[in-house]
């Protein structure tokens, strides 16, 4: 376990303009702490990643591991990732296809020269951790995806490294394998308790192994905190987009209510005023207009005649589509031109069966499961969380 330090890193990549893919990202990630980057395409969590590595190069910046500087431009130290005491698990698995499962993982430590009956016992001991020991003797053409993955997994500690570094090592798995191997290696991190970062675009792998996370923009952090106070409190609205609140509704005061104010594609132009706000809004007064984000789950239907609850909010809405979901109906519904998704429980609510297209409904949520965002994207004030959050 090691206690990582990052400061000012900066990694810009040439071109007409340069791209600035991070920037002045600052981080500490405790011995033994989970760290998970999330976030899209772009964001700069892949290059951190390999910054930390040594597989790139930063233009500015210091990195340290443990006592060790691996990294600090104006002093010209750049450990090359062979010493830095990194195992590293990628998204490809990487092994050898003429190697057996045995020299895959024992690979690390031939390159680090230990001696060979205690290599022996470390990949023993590194594939008995991942299930793996009765594949010692196989090649990667022999094995599934699932466990391609687990022998990546175990070269990647089997040097017992100081920081494991994982870049999106399960996005080639199909979904059951996915679930597998993420819950195995939560179990594998509680048991060793290696310090390790994480790079995803997948929130459910984050909220499942993150003890924080870092939700990435533009190379720079813009949240960083543990999985509840994130999933539960996200700062910004670029935030809450990305953790899961997609739905959006642009919102503005009419006297002492709300109307959904028109998206673009509706049938005026973008910014008209649509249906009246049924219900309240928490909303400071010097709010007026503002952006609600609300997860799918949190979106509810009822037919037209029929009034939402007193703590619910109203609007009125049109059925695009409705598919079967088992013990739910997952419908898309337009407001205001706007596009939403909601989720409509069969159990109880049997008329959720017979939607069809262009069926005027009601879509409404309790008024508690919306987070309010002002012009910038920042939680208004009746809603900024109780203790500041961020990098």
């Amino acid at each position: 376990m090691s206690h990582v330090r990052i400061e000012g890193l900066t990694k810009r990549f040439a071109g007409k303009p340069p791209t600035v893919a991070v920037d002045d990202l600052s981080l500490e990630i405790e011995p033994g702490e989970f760290i998970v980057l999330l976030g899209p395409s772009g964001c700069g969590k892949t290059t951190t990643l390999r910054c930390l590595a040594g597989l790139e190069t930063p233009d500015e910046g210091r990195i340290s591991l443990g006592d060790q500087t691996v990294l600090d431009v104006r002093g010209k130290v750049n450990l090359p990732p062979n010493k830095r005491r990194i195992g590293m698990v990628f998204q490809s698995y990487a092994l050898w296809p003429h190697m057996t499962v045995r020299r895959n993982i024992g690979y690390p430590l031939r390159t680090r020269r230990v001696a060979r009956e205690q290599a022996r016992e470390r990949i023993e001991e590194a594939a008995g951790l991942v299930d793996c020991a009765a594949l010692l003797d196989r090649y990667p053409a022999q094995l599934s995806g699932g466990q391609q993955q687990r022998v990546a997994l175990a070269r990647g500690l089997a040097a017992r490294p100081d920081l494991v570094l994982f870049d999106e090592p399960l996005s080639n798995l199909d979904a059951r394998l996915r679930d597998q191997v993420r819950a195995q290696l939560h179990e594998l991190h509680a048991r060793l308790g290696f310090t390790a970062v994480f790079v995803t675009h997948d929130q459910s792998e984050a909220l499942a192994l993150g003890d924080r996370l870092a939700i990435m923009r533009a190379g720079r952090i813009e949240q960083l905190d543990t999985p509840e106070r994130v999933f539960e409190e996200p700062a910004t609205e670029y935030v809450a987009g990305f953790i899961g609140m997609s739905n959006r509704l642009s919102l503005r005061r009419a006297g002492e209510g709300w109307t959904v104010v028109g998206e673009p594609g509706a049938d005026g132009p973008a910014g008209v005023p649509g249906p009246a706000v049924a219900g309240e809004l928490p909303v400071p007064r010097s709010h007026g207009e503002v952006s609600a984000r609300l997860r799918p789950d949190d979106l509810l239907l009822c037919p037209v005649e029929e009034k939402p609850p007193g703590h619910g909010v109203g609007l009125a809405a049109e059925v695009v589509d409705a598919q079967f979901g088992g013990r739910h109906m997952d419908v898309v519904v337009t407001i205001a031109g706007g596009r939403l998704h909601a989720r409509a429980p069969l159990t109880g609510t049997p008329w959720a069966r017979g939607l069809s297209r262009g069926q005027r409904v009601t879509a409404w949520f309790p008024k508690d499961t919306a987070i309010y965002y002002d012009a910038d994207g920042v939680r208004t004030a009746a809603h900024a969380p109780a203790a500041p959050v961020g990098a």
